[in-house]
């Protein structure tokens, strides 16, 4: 194993314990903390249409950004792993927590018979999961590169793409790989910083 690989590796394993470790009162607050922050922001309020997730395993929960985005008349988008194609996300357009089921991995997707597909035009911007980020922008997942094969999509180039965090999944630096697509902003529940553009 290579030493980037090998660090992350560890990093993964550090990082996921710490956050399945949180209390529930600590992610209510931190989440609420986080959507906030997030929802404030003008290129969020500007945006027609947003790419968001569904919490899995103590990430960031997303469902009062969801409501709060369906409330005011924003598109938004889910992701849903592709039947037979590891590694690739389908966007699907949802009106209501009601039309999503489990999928792959236990996470929360939409439901292909409710939802409708995403608009030709792709989200002006997206709030990404991840075990970390660092200030560069770069983002360490679960290894699967579903999100990297989204934003390397050439529809996708111009997305906003804003990674969301607890303060303690944000570190100095991690290892690159060519193919790393970084965000252009952090959101945790004590800052918003934006990289670029």
């Amino acid at each position: 194993m290579n030493p980037d690989a090998s660090q992350k590796s560890e990093l993964r394993t550090h990082l996921l314990a710490r956050r399945n470790a949180l209390d529930p009162s600590r992610v209510r607050e931190d989440s609420r903390d986080a959507a906030r922050r997030l929802l404030a922001d003008p290129r969020l309020r500007r945006a027609v249409c947003v790419l968001v997730y569904l919490p899995v395993k103590n990430e960031i929960d997303t469902r009062d950004i969801f409501t709060e985005l369906a409330a005011r008349g924003t598109t938004v988008l889910l992701p849903r792993c592709r039947e037979g194609d590891a590694g690739e996300l389908d966007l699907y357009g949802v009106d209501d927590l009601d039309q999503v089921c489990p999928g792959r991995f236990g996470i929360l997707e939409p439901d292909p018979g409710k939802c409708r597909p995403a608009p030709a035009t792709p989200p002006e911007t997206a709030v990404v999961p991840g075990l970390a980020f660092d200030r560069r922008g770069f983002r360490l997942g679960f290894g699967g590169g579903y999100y990297d094969r989204l934003f390397a999509r050439p529809d996708m180039a111009q997305t906003l793409r804003i990674g969301l965090a607890y303060d303690f999944q944000v570190v100095d630096r991690l290892p690159a790989e060519p193919w790393d697509q970084p965000m252009h902003a952090l959101c945790t529940p004590t800052e918003m910083t934006w990289i670029s553009p």
